[in-house]
């Protein structure tokens, strides 16, 4: 997407540009549970024609983010607290226990293109750019897990972060209160290079934690 003017340009597929747009806005909660989109509309926010725009929506509606109505457009679905924490708890479940793997097997390059993402984690979070956040924290986990060398457990991964809902983002975002959770990035890398496992373990365990909690909007346990 252009910046200066909120145009989409040809990077990638249309489709894919506009899926992504739209995604980020559902799982930050900027376009909240029960809210209409409709196609014409949203064609025309992104300055392209209706079939990238009907053809991503159609998409997320079978990724479970919108629910077709009928002559009216696509309604952003409910998710559930107890979806939330399920998530998170399988997301633990296979991407805590890989950081010892991980530790102290991070290599000058990794180390760099980490940090590099840990600080636009950071900048995104100050701006209240979602998109990025979202592209960045998604990028910087799979990365790490793509040390370990198993493909099978990031594409798994990748897969349940499609279908994570953050509905509280914005909210942390107008409290600064979403600025801790971008710290921990820095903070694990910290770790992983030191090759101190457990204690990335237990950063991890309690940085996807926060699904099930703050970023759901609900209180942690």
């Amino acid at each position: 997407m252009n910046a200066a003017t909120g145009i989409l340009v040809p990077a990638e597929s249309l489709r894919e540009q506009v899926e992504r747009t739209i995604a980020a806005r559902i799982v930050s909660g900027e376009s909240l549970p029960g809210e209409v989109l409709t196609v014409p509309t949203l064609a025309g926010d992104f300055g392209v024609s209706a079939t990238p725009v009907r053809e991503a929506m159609l998409n997320l509606a079978r990724r479970g983010f919108l629910q077709p109505i009928r002559n009216r457009g696509f309604q952003v679905t409910e998710v559930s607290a107890d979806e939330l924490r399920q998530l998170s708890d399988v997301r633990i479940l296979l991407e805590a226990p890989p950081m010892r793997i991980v530790a102290g097997n991070v290599g000058p390059e990794l180390e760099q293109e980490l940090r590099a993402l840990a600080a636009r984690i950071m900048q995104a979070a100050q701006e209240g750019r979602f998109e990025e956040y979202l592209e960045s924290d998604t990028a910087f986990h799979l990365r790490i897990l793509e040390a370990t060398g198993n493909a099978k457990l990031v594409d798994v991964v990748r897969e349940l972060r499609q279908q994570t809902r953050l509905v509280g983002l914005v909210h942390l975002a107008e409290t600064d209160a979403l600025m801790p959770s971008a710290r921990e990035h820095g903070e694990l890398v910290d770790l992983l290079v030191a090759g101190d496992g457990p204690g990335a373990e237990a950063l991890m365990r309690r940085h996807i934690g926060h699904v099930g909690g703050l970023w759901s909007g609900l209180a942690e346990d």
